[in-house]
């Protein structure tokens, strides 16, 4: 099936089911950020080994109105990527990345690596809570790849 085909499949599957996912500009994680806005820039690393794939660090702590950089290296030898949304968020994409694993993201909260390159999100938290950090290509959370962002 061609990505298209398969794209549009997936829209009409989400529309039938009712499915929400933190696509667009906002999520109740937040918003999309600004560059000249950025009041943080955190770094982060996915790495793989003896079956597990990780995220490091595993939890990050961050202020409510923080606009943040994330600096997102693939150290590993596999594909990532990184997606920020809340955890019942985060389970439904994954679910729909179960269906669709050829799914493409162009969305503020989310970047795809390649291995050995970096990526970056710039998002700002507009809500306190913990959401979630997470790999969703299928296998890859299951393997370890999420992490905690808890926001004061």
């Amino acid at each position: 099936m061609s990505k298209k085909l398969a794209l549009l499949a997936f829209a009409a599957t989400v529309a039938l089911t009712g499915v929400s996912m933190a696509h667009g500009p906002s999520s109740p994680a937040g918003e999309a950020g600004h560059r000249a806005n950025v009041t943080r820039t955190v770094e982060l690393t996915m790495v793989e080994g003896e079956g597990r794939m990780l995220f490091e660090p595993a939890e990050i702590t961050i202020n409510r109105g923080d606009t943040v950089r994330f600096v997102v290296k693939n150290g590993g030898a596999l594909e990532h990527e990184m997606v920020i949304d809340t955890l019942e968020g985060n389970q439904r994409h994954k679910a729909a990345m179960e269906r669709n694993p050829d799914m493409e993201h162009a969305d503020p909260n989310s970047v795809k690596v390649e291995p050995t390159k970096t990526g970056e999100i710039v998002w700002r938290f507009t809500n306190s809570g913990t959401f979630e950090f997470a790999c969703l290509i299928p296998g890859h959370y299951q393997a370890g790849m999420h992490g905690r962002i808890v926001v004061r």
